[in-house]
């Protein structure tokens, strides 16, 4: 079974860093895709960024320049630097993985979500 483990959230004021961790765990033959999403009360979930297995990165705009995606293909984790914070990027960060779990099988994982908030 596989799992997603998040860390590396908390309380932080407007301007700091924080880095988010995500580890994937389980039985997997292999880790495509790996990304961050944010959920926000009240809001839909959305894109923060993604990584392919590759190492190509995507940003969505409201991050891009602040935030930085990069992943451990040897440790199965991905992460992300969060820099120059602000309050609306308070929310849940969830971490998602598209992991093949069989032959024949493959699948998107979700972790727990992490909570990042932004406050003076």
């Amino acid at each position: 079974q596989v799992q997603l483990v998040e860390s590396g959230g908390g309380l932080v004021q407007p301007g700091g860093s924080l880095r988010l961790s995500c580890a994937a765990s389980g039985s997997m033959f292999s880790i495509y895709g790996m990304g961050w999403y944010r959920q926000a009360p009240g809001n839909q979930r959305e894109l923060v960024a993604t990584i392919s297995n590759g190492g190509i990165s995507n940003y969505s705009s409201l991050v891009k320049g602040r935030f930085t995606i990069s992943r451990d293909n040897a440790k199965n984790t991905v992460y992300l630097q969060m820099n120059s914070l602000r309050p609306e990027d308070t929310a849940v960060y969830y971490c998602n993985a598209r992991i093949k779990v069989a032959w024949d099988h493959t699948d998107d994982f979700w972790g727990q979500g992490t909570q990042v908030t932004v406050a003076s």
